[in-house]
């Protein structure tokens, strides 16, 4: 049995931002509240316009515990599990690493926070589940799929508030919702 990579085409940055905008200089990309983009949220609106997500990035400091391979992905399951790992992992490290999250419609960017050098990258539709940890709300994380080797990697971050946390983990899913939109928007009548 063989199976096929779906692509999925988001468009780049400048079929983006013109689809994005209107002769009203208003967003013209409808968007779904977060409540009905996505199951067990209870926000009703974005933290930011579509245009932030599209024509420049949403930046956030956060400590980065690692990455762990997800060998039976389960969605939550799975981040509950990595989470409790990576934590008890670095409960013994002095110093973490501190990293810049840069999400936009495209994905998203580790970049160290110090050196301004960006470390890895995400793009969005190999992001598959995010949410924060039960246990710890200023911890959260986000699944990926690598395409080179099949595999599904779990990443881990804590920032310095709850309220962060929860902010960033609505600003990927916003992310998705912009990316969703542009997709649709971007097919052929």
């Amino acid at each position: 049995m063989t199976s096929a990579k779906i692509i999925i085409d988001i468009p780049d940055a400048e079929k983006a931002k013109f689809l994005i905008c209107s002769s009203a200089s208003e967003s013209s990309l409808p968007m779904r509240p977060p409540n009905e983009a996505a199951s067990g949220v209870n926000v009703t609106s974005w933290r930011h316009a579509p245009e932030n997500l599209v024509t420049d990035s949403c930046n956030y400091q956060a400590y980065y515990l690692g990455s762990m391979l997800i060998t039976d992905f389960k969605g939550l399951p799975s981040t509950v599990e990595a989470c409790a790992k990576m934590k008890k992992s670095t409960d013994s490290m002095k110093k973490i690493p501190t990293i810049t999250l840069s999400i936009n419609y495209k994905g998203v960017k580790f970049i160290d926070f110090k050196s301004k050098h960006e470390i890895m990258e995400h793009e969005i539709q190999d992001i598959s589940f995010a949410s924060q940890d039960s246990e710890d709300l200023s911890t959260f994380a986000y699944i990926t799929h690598d395409t080179r080797t099949g595999h599904h990697y779990c990443h881990v971050f804590r920032v310095t508030t709850l309220d962060k946390a929860y902010e960033i983990i609505l600003t990927l899913g916003q992310a998705f919702e912009v990316a969703y939109q542009l997709i649709l928007k971007n097919q052929p009548s």
